[in-house]
């Protein structure tokens, strides 16, 4: 059985031996008091756990003996998650998405958007949200750590042409359509999803307009307007159960 003291290490599969050392090495010795002998989970954000007991400890090196490997394939569907950053914090967004099993995670700069990111401040946001989305694997012990992308606008993301087999827009426009409705279109489940959530009073006209055209299809959220993290939260928890559920 699996320890549920996690912890996270890139590229473990490629370290010998299996050791922790800075932030991690701090947080297993100092705050959750493991000793030699105590078992614990490296995650390493691709796929891999490593369930280990510790062999040896020092300052600032904890020295793993690994007991089993295990391999998780990724989720039969990878959710994209472009979400305008919000007046609260973006950093509750990206921890629920990891947690929903977000493939990837890109915030939106929008005409809307209330807090602005100077481009000198990009990378080290992304870090910090980084590390948001690494607490948020090691406390629901998923083995895939999305990637977080620097925050765009959505006419930057759309150049890039990324494709995806289903890309939905949240839309209070009329005529959006009841997601299930769309779904039950598909006679395969789509292996790519995206979908868009624009911050408080939605996209732009404009905006709006460029999504549409790069053939994203509107979805309604039921009749309420919802706030742009709890819309977020729900486009992909809807996702994750009606596409992964089962993974």
């Amino acid at each position: 059985m699996a320890s549920f003291h996690r912890f996270f290490l890139p590229d473990a599969a490629h370290r010998t031996p299996l050791a922790l050392t800075g932030r991690e090495a701090h947080h297993a010795l100092d705050v959750m008091r493991l000793r030699r002998g105590d078992a614990l989970t490296i995650l390493d954000g691709a796929g891999s756990q490593f369930i280990c007991d510790i062999a040896t400890t020092s300052r600032e090196r904890v020295v793993l003996t690994v007991k089993e490997k295990r391999f998780t394939p990724p989720p039969p569907c990878a959710i994209t998650l472009l979400a305008a950053i919000p007046k609260g914090k973006i950093e509750d967004i990206i921890e629920k998405a990891t947690e929903l099993g977000a493939a990837r995670i890109v915030p939106l700069l929008t005409g809307r958007t209330v807090v602005q990111i100077k481009p000198d401040e990009a990378a080290g946001k992304v870090e910090k949200w980084r590390r948001i989305a690494i607490e948020a694997v090691k406390q629901c012990g998923s083995p895939w750590l999305p990637q977080i992308e620097p925050p765009l606008t959505p006419q930057q993301f759309l150049s890039r042409q990324v494709a995806f087999e289903l890309p939905l827009v949240a839309s209070l426009q009329p005529g959006s359509r009841r997601p299930r409705e769309l779904f039950r279109e598909f006679q395969q489940p789509p292996r790519s999803v995206a979908v868009w959530v624009g911050p408080e009073g939605d996209f732009t006209p404009e905006e709006y307009d460029v999504i549409r055209a790069a053939g994203t299809f509107p979805i309604t959220l039921g009749p309420l307007v919802l706030r742009a993290d709890t819309a977020a939260i729900y486009c992909l928890s809807l996702l994750s159960c009606e596409f992964n559920s089962a993974a």
